[in-house]
């Protein structure tokens, strides 16, 4: 008995068992999950669970007893080695085969990491992807140790307020000339900057590390590219992730900055899907990539469906969060190519509304939940509003989703 295999243990991948179950598929499913755990949510990892507010139990989709009360054959620690798409079967590690007839990538992505030459093997130097991470590197939050972040987007802001809550020392070295470069604006940046530095984190922008400083095996400090040596207890990086692709490339699958898929989340192989962090699909006339909760969800839904024979298109509405301090970010849909912003303060409530050509493209929402709920409805009801509206903080934004 072939059935459906998903491999991976995250968003992706529990979404796509979960639609799959949801509408009635009774055959087989088996989920693979290379990590030694069952699958769950990491948005929590580099927040509550560094922090020590959310249990390792706490961020499991579902018990263990989920899966065997649905009849999914889960298994845990497996790595998948080979996907051979002429006779539709997965290698493991152990040589084990196994057959599919439709086969799921939930595979995510993976941190991007320095080379062993220039971190010299040293277990001083973290990357922030699973609880293996956190369970590694949670031992040195510390009051009083210092601490040097290496990337200035979202996993380092919040893996900085986490220390920051915990009394360490904290320094953020970003390569681009400001934080946030690639996933949020001039003005929001400006505002996490603030934020960040009046909870005494010491932000260096347009810093890259030209080395690692040690004494044996011990890191000491980090050498910048400005001449400047900055001590450290130990470091967290956070430069980016790249898709897991491996697999799928060595099928003979087409990928180009993660597993190309069409707007069902097919991928080159008719028999075979992908969403979430790995998948590279069509929106508004380019290909993009998503990293983000409700994309893996979404997508995912929308494979299961194809697979059981429900025409189903994906028609992407972005939205992402990310909570630092006391503060939450959330924002609905992408801002590439704005030509307007407008400003909407109410009280500690901000909003960035931004507009191309008249037409509401994104929302930045600070603290501000009815913004973002409305802003969000409003790109996906594709509604034209006026800008000068949002200005005044008495205008009535609920207003704008009637008629």
């Amino acid at each position: 008995m072939a059935g459906i295999v998903a491999i991976g243990g995250g968003q992706a991948s529990f979404s796509f068992i979960q639609k799959l179950k949801a509408l009635g598929y009774s055959g087989d499913i088996t989920l693979i999950c290379g990590e030694k755990a069952i699958p769950y949510q990491r948005p929590p990892l580099s927040k509550k669970f560094l922090l020590g507010d959310m249990t390792k139990e706490q961020l499991f989709f579902r018990p263990e007893s989920y899966y065997r009360d649905n009849k999914i054959n889960l298994m845990i620690g497996k790595q998948v080695v080979k996907v051979n798409t002429n006779r539709k079967s997965i290698e493991l590690e152990d040589g084990f085969n196994l057959p599919y007839d439709k086969l799921f990538f939930g595979t995510g992505a993976s941190p991007r990491k320095f080379s062993d030459k220039m971190v010299n093997k040293t277990k001083s130097i973290y990357y922030i992807r699973s609880i293996k991470d956190i369970e590694s590197v949670s031992k040195h939050f510390v009051s009083n140790r210092s601490l040097i972040i290496i990337g200035g987007g979202y996993i380092g802001l919040e893996v900085a307020a986490v220390a920051s809550k915990l009394g360490l020392k904290v320094t953020i070295f970003e390569v681009q000339e400001r934080i946030l470069k690639r996933v949020a604006s001039n003005k929001v940046a400006d505002y996490f900057r603030d934020l960040h530095t009046k909870n005494g984190i010491n932000i260096k922008e347009n810093v890259s590390v030209e080395r690692f400083v040690f004494e044996g095996n011990y890191l000491k400090a980090v050498f910048t590219d400005k001449g400047e040596s900055i001590s450290t207890d130990f470091v967290v990086a956070g430069i980016g992730i790249e898709p897991n692709v491996y697999l799928a490339k060595n099928a003979g699958l087409l990928v180009q900055n993660g597993i190309l898929v069409d707007s069902s989340c097919r991928t080159s192989d008719p028999n075979i899907f992908a969403a979430g962090d790995c998948a590279n699909f069509p929106y508004k006339g380019q290909r993009i990539r998503l990293e983000s909760v409700g994309n893996a969800i979404e997508q995912s839904e929308v494979a299961a469906k194809t697979i059981l024979g429900k025409a189903s298109i994906y028609e992407a509405l972005p939205w992402f969060w990310s909570d630092q301090f006391n503060t939450k970010l959330q924002i609905a849909g992408l801002n590439f190519g704005y030509t307007d912003v407008v400003e909407r303060i109410n009280g500690d409530k901000i909003s960035f509304w931004y507009f191309k050509e008249g037409n509401l493209l994104s929302v930045d929402a600070i603290n501000d939940p009815i913004s973002f709920m409305v802003g969000k409805k409003l790109i996906e009801m594709k509604k034209a509003i006026d800008p000068r509206d949002l200005k005044s903080e008495n205008f009535n934004l609920k207003g704008l989703l009637k008629g």
